[in-house]
């Protein structure tokens, strides 16, 4: 549509930029819609345990191969607007609960697949997005009456809610293994604020290197430094350490300003050189006065530094990043010093162990042994770095699932049957909505049963089958009957183990209609010219488009 418009002499009178594209009217909402459902529908095949992985090329060439829904979307380059948004709410859920991004993009798909209906009976998208809002308010609320509590200290539950998130993962074989390093990381990095338990997974800190198999992945209670120790003629294990974090170079620091020194006499340039080494010396021999045998530094050794260093026994390692500073603090109680005058023996922490290990080609250092450690280590291994990467993914998932129960207490039945039993409720509910906007609730409650079936069809069940199977138990009162999709068969989830965390439904559903609402209240798009490359230089010739 034109940019511009004209007035009653008949004069156009420019309102857009030129080359500024305007569409208007139902056909961006179907476009809008069409975009999201295409997106939604790549992914649905990756849901759940029998969920099939997506192979992703990147410009590049570089592969990665998944079927975690954040990733996905995360990888491949949507050009569409109205798919970008899904791809929003696939990193907003996965920031949130580290799971069910997957979950979130299909609901959200298939609310504006059942929405579409709605708009070709001249139902109003405001109307639509109202009834949606109510609808998945009562959902929530639903889904609250089937939560139980869960504990922190209830091992069993949280590891179940570990396998649970692990199962539809390439890692799936190992899942039992892993799920059990996960509840103890979440455990040991776990603190209690004000009566509420809070469980940062950021101080979980996930090294990978390649080699062995998965089964070899370790949680070590300290800190893994991809480093190696500076000096040759330094200790390479160091039992009972005393820990110093130095965020101050120890190496004679270059003035900010340029200065000239003449120098007429040969013995001047050896006082220059002595007074450097005298300065050096007096660093280390106030670290070593403080009693501390290895060092961690953040900014770089000077040589003679550590040949200092390493006469006086200290084990030390340069270069650290600021993050894993902080973990190192965390773990062994060191406070992060900036001016080394200021060290002192209260500054240091301790470990049961500081050791150099070659790992795979590389050599790293280990902090070991620490008491009550608030930040761990899990280092994977695996026989491909492929491997490695989807490990690593699942892993965050698993730790994000088992902290959201630390922090939230509840969890609700997997395998469809939260979907089931929420639009049970729903439907129930349609019946007290006047008006048009019943239809939006009844299509909602219709759009829930979408992830049931994605499920069985992923299984290679048939889905219709296993939808009216689930609804007759629910209204019989099974509100936690779900699929079990290895045996095909409908049973209580909570005793076959499969559970997730309650605000991972939650978001799941409250994401899935923002997002639907958002494409649905859109009607015109005006989308401005594209930004035009730069011209050659003078005498270059500019090359053909399709270059």
């Amino acid at each position: 549509m034109s940019a511009m418009l004209t007035d009653i002499g008949g004069q156009p009178v420019l309102i857009l930029k030129e080359g500024t594209r305007r569409e208007r009217g139902k056909e961006v909402l179907k476009n809008n819609i069409l975009a999201a459902r295409v997106l939604a529908e790549a992914i649905k095949t990756s849901l759940g345990p029998r969920g099939m992985d997506k192979m992703l090329v990147d410009s590049l060439g570089d592969v990665t191969v998944t079927n975690d829904g954040a990733t996905i979307l995360d990888e491949v380059e949507v050009e569409h607007p109205a798919a970008k948004i899904l791809v929003e709410v696939a990193k907003a859920q996965d920031d949130e609960c580290g799971d069910g991004t997957t979950s979130a993009v299909v609901l959200a798909g298939e609310i504006l697949r059942r929405a579409e209906k709605l708009l070709e009976h001249d139902i109003h998208p405001t109307i639509i997005v109202s009834g949606l809002k109510t609808a998945a308010k009562k959902a929530v609320e639903t889904l609250e009456e089937i939560a139980k509590p869960i504990s922190i200290d209830d091992d069993e539950l949280l590891k179940k809610v570990a396998i649970t998130s692990m199962s539809s993962k390439a890692i799936a074989g190992a899942k039992e293994y892993l799920a059990e390093i996960c509840v103890k990381a979440v455990k040991s990095i776990a603190e209690e604020r004000d009566g509420k338990w809070v469980a940062d997974i950021d101080q979980i800190q996930i090294v990978k290197k390649e080699g062995k198999s998965i089964f070899e992945t370790q949680l070590y209670n300290g800190v893994i430094i991809d480093k190696e120790v500076v000096h040759p003629g330094m200790p390479k294990r160091i039992e009972n350490a005393k820990i110093a974090l130095i965020n101050a170079p120890l190496e004679i620091e270059k003035t900010e300003f340029d200065a000239e020194i003449r120098i007429t006499d040969p013995e001047q340039v050896k006082a220059f050189l002595e007074e450097e080494e005298r300065m050096l010396l007096d660093m280390v021999e106030k670290i070593a006065k403080t009693g501390a045998n290895v060092v961690f530094c953040q900014k770089g050794i000077d040589d003679l530094a550590q040949y200092y260093l390493a006469k006086k026994g200290i084990l030390a390692v340069r270069r650290v990043k600021k993050s894993d500073m902080e973990k190192l603090a965390r773990a062994t109680g060191a406070d992060i010093v900036t001016n080394i005058d200021e060290l002192s023996p209260d500054h240091l922490g301790s470990a049961e162990l500081v050791e150099e290990r070659k790992v795979g080609e590389d050599k790293m250092v280990f902090v070991l042994g620490c008491k009550n450690p608030k930040s761990v280590s899990i280092l994977i291994r695996g026989g491909l770095e492929r491997v490695m990467d989807e490990a690593e993914r699942g892993i965050h998932d698993a730790l994000s699932v088992v902290a959201d129960c630390i922090e939230v207490g509840k969890i609700v039945p997997g395998g469809g049957a939260s979907e089931i039993e929420m639009a049970l409720a729903v439907r129930k509910y349609a019946d007290s909505v006047k008006g048009r906007e019943r239809w939006a609730v009844e299509e909602f409650a219709e759009a829930l049963e979408v992830i049931p079936k994605a499920l069985a069809e992923n299984a290679g069940l048939d889905p219709i089958e296993i939808v009216m199977d689930l609804r007759r138990y629910h209204k019989e009162g099974k509100k936690a009957y779900g699929v079990e999709i290895f045996s095909g068969e409908c049973m209580d989830m909570f005793e076959a183990g499969v559970m997730e965390p309650f605000n991972v439904k939650k978001y799941v559903v409250e994401s899935a209609v923002e997002a639907a609402s958002m494409i649905l209240r859109v009607d015109e798009i005006i989308a401005a010219a594209k930004a035009k490359p730069p011209k050659g230089k003078e005498g270059e010739e500019e090359l053909p488009e399709e270059f």
